[in-house]
């Protein structure tokens, strides 16, 4: 069958399981009312089936390509890419001034998703034209706004974000990329950048980089580092495309998987650029940009996720193999209790992810609208869990999906392993898994753990509101927010930031369990409260008794410390 975008599932959590009522009861989203959502969701259902995941395959088999300077799209991807511009999904959240349709990120997330799910190369174009809009929203002078915002968000323009160098990763204040006045407003940029995704495209009029670069005599790390908005080619007069700018793509990377989203390494060679932000502010500039995409590409895990698990059920229940175990059951694989339970992850493990994504998007309208501090406190916090709950459920949902096509997934024709491929990389970008980690345990416990107890206490009350439909579950909840609200008591308490770290990933990957443990539960209880059928409360059930109770050892390991990790010296590691 083909790609079917979740639209129901989407409906559902916005309408039942998150406060939507209460965002558009605010002058901001006052016009996102239930029947203008609706369509929204219905509309990019279709657009993702009947227009992008048609494109899927054909980006793998058919790459991107550098010909004589020139980049060359898949096939198909400049219909695709102007399909998704003309239908204004772009500038979904974007100032309404500049051709926006200023509508909640949480239904921006929700498209972004779906579309992640129908072709995730080809999706990641709108995904960084997006998060420059934003970041020229907050940062830029009211003349590049109005010069490049409406150009940007019709897609007639695409962005990138230009940070990594081949010396300067994860550490991007050792960058070398520098920039100088030209005295007329203008700065001429020059360096290499390396890992651009979308860095050239042959069906936009101009394609616009934010670059970091440092200026002559600016302080050492990031805080000598400022943000540069260096377009392919320079505007005219008229604000078109005039003169090429000093911007060239060197290479493509050869990759593992995404061959339809050209990776550039980026050549900078007295490239005008225009300064966004203040002088010295380029990190503070750029993180605008990042945390934008961090919570679209935890979205792009859970879309593959999505598109891997549909791959997979529809196979199981195809797929005739060995004697059914169910009487009166399908005759196929799906009877067969391990496909099931691999099947049951799966589907437990996209909601609860897809849920939290579209909690943290919620928390971060709620403060857009104004309600408060903590909203835009909650959002900060959920920000580093959906980036690496959504990307690691993405990962280890398309390596189940090749696992429940048995021979057939280790078959590029299936294209089980293709959802795998791809997906690998957004664990890695916008901040590996391990960092996002960190920045959790860190930065955003500097609080005293203040945002997360918050969180811990709506768990707690909404288990106990629980407890008369479903004691059990409840129960279960209540109590792994128990442990966890110890645990992090425990790491707010370390001054020693190391002993944080050592254990900031399973930390992370807990909290994202309780999460999701909670969100089932509030599933299962708007579920009941509209008589529905059942199915949600079965799959809350199976994912708070079989998924849940891997917070404990989680959490262990969590609270173990740094030590041990260093118990064995370097040269024992190589013995």
């Amino acid at each position: 069958m083909p790609y079917r975008a979740a639209v129901d599932d989407y409906r559902f959590l916005i309408e039942d399981v998150l406060d939507f009522a209460s965002l558009r009861s605010t002058d901001r989203f006052a016009e996102a009312t239930e029947d203008v959502t609706g369509a929204i969701l219905e509309e990019a259902g279709r657009l993702c089936n009947d227009v992008l995941a048609p494109l899927q395959r054909g980006g793998d088999l058919h790459p991107a390509k550098l010909e004589n300077g020139v980049v060359r799209t898949s096939p198909g991807y400049a219909e695709g890419f102007a399909a998704i511009a003309e239908g204004g999904w772009i500038g979904m959240s974007a100032d309404p001034e500049f051709g926006g349709m200023g509508l909640p990120m949480t239904l921006t997330s929700a498209v972004n998703e779906m579309m992640s799910g129908a072709c995730l190369s080809l999706q990641l174009a709108p995904l960084m034209s997006q998060g420059q809009i934003e970041a020229l929203e907050h940062h830029a002078s009211d003349a590049i706004k109005t010069l490049y915002l409406p150009k940007l968000i019709s897609g007639e323009w695409t962005g990138t974000m230009n940070l990594t160098e081949p010396q300067a990763g994860s550490d991007v204040g050792a960058l070398s990329s520098r920039a100088e006045d030209n005295g007329d407003g203008t700065y001429a940029v020059s360096g290499q950048k390396i890992y651009i995704s979308w860095g050239d495209n042959d069906f936009a009029g101009n394609v616009c980089h934010l670059v970091l670069a440092r200026l002559p005599g600016a302080p050492a790390g990031t805080k000598g580092i400022s943000l540069f908005l260096v377009p392919k080619f320079i505007p005219d007069e008229n604000g078109e495309p005039g003169e090429r700018n000093g911007v060239s793509v060197v290479s493509l990377e050869h990759k593992m998987g995404l061959h339809g989203s050209p990776t550039a390494v980026m050549q900078y060679d007295n490239a005008k650029g225009w300064m966004i932000g203040r002088e010295g502010g380029g990190m503070a500039a750029m993180f605008t940009m990042m945390n934008n995409a961090r919570l679209g590409v935890g979205e792009q895990g859970i879309g593959a996720a999505e598109g891997a698990y549909q791959l997979a059920l529809d196979y199981a229940l195809e797929r005739k193999q060995g004697r059914s175990p169910v009487e009166g059951g399908a005759g196929t694989i799906v009877d067969h209790a391990d496909v099931r339970r691999m099947l049951l992850s799966m589907k437990a493990d996209i909601f609860a992810s897809r849920a939290i994504a579209l909690s943290c998007a919620y928390a971060s309208d709620m403060a857009r609208a104004g309600q408060g501090d903590e909203w835009a406190a909650r959002a900060a916090f959920l920000t580093p869990i959906t980036k690496a709950f959504g990307t690691d459920v993405g990962i280890a949902v398309s390596e189940t999906g090749v696992q429940v096509h048995g021979g057939m997934g280790f078959v590029e024709e299936t294209g089980a392993a293709q959802f795998s491929r791809d997906v690998r990389v957004t664990a890695i970008y916008e901040g590996t898994n391990g960092i996002q980690a960190m920045d959790l345990v860190g930065r955003k416990m500097m609080d005293g753990g203040e945002a997360a107890n918050r969180l811990l206490d709506e768990i707690e009350a909404d288990a106990e509101t629980a407890r008369d439909a479903f004691p059990r579950m409840a129960d279960a909840v209540w109590q792994a927010s128990e442990t966890l609200r110890e645990a992090t008591e425990w790491v707010a308490g370390q001054s020693d930031m190391n002993e944080r770290f050592a254990g900031a990933v399973p930390y992370l990957r807990a909290f994202a369990r309780v999460l999701g443990g909670h969100l089932h539960l509030q599933a299962a209880m708007a579920e009941k409260a509209a008589g529905g059928s059942g199915a949600r409360e079965k799959l809350a059930r199976f994912y708070i008794q079989r998924l849940l109770p891997e917070h404990q050892g989680l959490l262990a390991h969590a609270q173990a410390g740094a030590e041990d990790l260093y118990a064995l010296d370097v040269e024992d590691l190589s013995r």
